[in-house]
């Protein structure tokens, strides 16, 4: 009974591993799949970042640097936020004029 258990949830377990070229569905929407190519374009060019997310938290590594949106291509900068509307005292690209 316990060996019979086991395979089943091994069984059960195979299943759920994919592979990641696998994992998205031919019906996926466009957003999940234009969502997980920019998250390959997110890269340090030099002393920038290119492809960043206008809002989104930014590595440590990126502190007080610039970026270039994905989409706009407007500069933003890598600044640590601590407004009164946003207590979460993070780092966030910010828009650089």
């Amino acid at each position: 009974m316990l060996r019979r258990l086991l395979a089943a949830g091994a069984l059960v377990a195979s299943a759920l591993v994919t592979p990641a070229a696998l994992a998205v569905p031919a019906h996926a929407s466009a957003s999940s799949a234009s969502a997980s190519a920019a998250a390959n374009c997110y890269t340090r060019v030099g002393n920038h970042w290119n492809c960043i997310t206008p809002g989104a938290y930014c590595p440590a590594a990126a502190h007080g640097k610039y970026g270039y949106a994905k989409v706009t291509k407007k500069r933003y900068k890598c600044s640590y936020y601590s407004s009164n509307y946003s207590s979460d005292g993070r780092w966030h690209w910010k828009r650089a004029y």
